[in-house]
């Protein structure tokens, strides 16, 4: 079995199931798969793809993404899905890693690309022209090819690049095997069935994993919120003009929907909202669950192990508001193909009770970093992926991350994790989110600054932030010599701060956002 096998069963299991839509627009699979087919017959005769070969996929979200799944799969084709959201440098440097064959580039993007990729092959999708891309496609067989058959397990499916919070993008590197893999994971940790709607709201090149692989499994349907941005109103119009069932959102836009009027109400077909990719303070969580229900999955991951490693599922949420509010500062239990372990320095297990990096061992962890062995074996080590994060189990088995191993501050010859300021910080009425970071100090190696986005129009002062770390029993080592408040923090391509980015700016002269 494979990707590309799963849209041509889904068109003769079920022909006019909805396979995706976007605002009025939809398409069934049997339409999908025709499209999907052309496609891989266009890639393979028209532009030479030959199996292995990738395929870099460049366009916003759109209900296209689908058929240029299931077209390169089909053509044994290594599928590149790449943010719209990027700057050109990282796209060099994705393009000089990955060397595609043929880049799909939508009409916005696709002048960049042929500036950035000499000689290569560009197939302009252009949702307000589709003739440019439509008429090649009614040119090609809608025979599925040859090759649909012979991809298997061992084969690369999909390169997924990293968000990049520090350095240059990493190439993620999954075979069709441990992407079938983590899809059977996802169905059911997800509880997905073939009548799902799920609405892709975040770049959709983080939503192979998670979405659209075990969709085009199940022959659920896929869907595409709008690219302009995150507003909660039209998030809310999308999910009732599609009864949308499942959905996955980063903190910005939970907090968003939590600062709006929607209410449940406003929402009745969504069952599903995971969230993760970044931190987000338990007072947060539970004023969703307060006005939402227990609707939420958090997971926590990363993206070399497809992020899924634990999930805070909706029981632990409902058992969080009923009286277990502990829970939302943890990030779940393992999930059912997973085993965490926290290691030592010397990759041996610590002690129970004691804080270590939190390792995974899962069947659907990467290959490698796309060209990079060197790079590799730095994280992956004897079949564990290293995550470079810092966790310890509660005594009922539930896993808090404490911290950054980059983001460790040392003060004193003390290890200080800023995710305990930050989540102090953060139960501030007056403090939406924060960031603290360590800055060199002479006298005591790092001293801890703080930045803060205010939760409405007054912000509180430096100092009410400090008596405030005080009060909530921080001990002084730990409360932040320094705070600013900034309008926003510095966020890369799919919502997580950019801590380097906050540390340039303190430590630079100005020191102000």
């Amino acid at each position: 079995m494979n990707i590309g096998l799963a849209f041509s069963r889904n068109a003769r299991r079920d022909p006019q199931a909805l396979a995706c839509f976007a605002g009025t627009r939809a398409r069934t699979w049997a339409q999908v798969n025709d499209r999907a087919c052309r496609l891989a017959n266009l890639l393979i005769d028209r532009y030479g793809v030959a199996r292995g070969d990738r395929v870099a996929v460049l366009v916003a979200n759109r209900m296209e993404v689908v058929e240029l799944v299931g077209g390169c799969a089909k053509a044994g084709a290594v599928y590149v899905g790449l943010n719209f959201r990027l700057g050109e440098p990282e796209y060099a440097d994705i393009f000089t890693n990955c060397t595609p064959k043929v880049i799909l580039a939508d009409a916005e993007l696709a002048p960049m690309a042929r500036r950035l990729t000499d000689g290569t092959s560009v197939v302009v999708l252009d949702i307000d022209d589709p003739s440019q891309y439509d008429e090649q496609l009614s040119a090609s067989s809608a025979a599925a090819p040859l090759i649909e058959r012979q991809v298997g397990p061992g084969d690369d499916f999909c390169i997924v690049y990293s968000s990049g919070t520090t350095g240059r993008p990493k190439g993620i590197l999954f075979s069709v095997g441990a992407t079938l893999q983590h899809a059977a994971v996802a169905v059911t940790e997800y509880e997905l069935s073939a009548q799902t709607r799920w609405m892709i709201a975040i770049p959709h090149n983080s939503s192979m994993q998670i979405t659209l692989a075990p969709l085009a499994l199940l022959g659920g349907a896929i869907g595409f919120a709008d690219s302009r941005g995150f507003k909660p109103a039209r998030f809310v119009d999308d999910v009732r003009a599609n009864a949308v069932t499942h959905t996955f959102l980063v903190p910005t836009m939970l907090i968003r929907l939590l600062e709006s009027e929607i209410d449940r109400d406003a929402i009745p077909t969504l069952r599903t909202i995971g969230y993760g990719s970044a931190p987000i303070a338990p007072d947060r969580v539970a004023a969703l669950v307060e006005r939402f229900g227990p609707i939420f999955v958090q997971l926590y991951g990363m993206a070399e192990v497809a992020s899924i490693g634990t999930m805070l599922r909706k029981s632990d949420h409902a058992a969080a508001a009923a009286g277990r509010p502990e829970l939302f500062t943890t990030c779940g239990k393992e999930s059912m193909a997973v085993m965490v372990r926290l290691v030592d320095e010397t990759g041996a297990d610590v002690p129970p009770g004691e804080r270590g990096e939190i390792v995974f061992g899962t069947p659907y962890t990467m290959v490698g970093y796309y060209r990079e062995p060197e790079r590799t074996s730095e994280v992956l080590v004897d079949g564990w992926m290293h995550s470079g994060d810092i966790g310890q189990w509660t005594s009922d088995g539930y896993l808090k991350i404490v911290g950054r191993k980059k983001d460790l501050i040392i003060r004193g010859g003390f290890n200080i994790a800023p995710t305990e300021i930050e989540n102090v910080l953060t139960l501030h009425e007056q403090v939406r989110e924060a960031a603290v970071v360590g800055l060199d100090d002479p006298e005591w190696g790092e001293a801890i600054a703080a930045v803060v986005v205010a939760s409405g129009a007054q912000a509180p002062s430096a100092d009410e932030l400090m008596q405030w770390c005080r009060q909530q029993g921080l001990p002084s080592i730990k409360v932040p010599e320094r705070i600013e408040v900034w309008q926003d923090l510095p966020r890369n391509a799919v919502g997580k701060i950019t801590k380097a980015q906050v540390r340039e700016k303190l430590a630079s002269p100005a020191g102000v956002a």
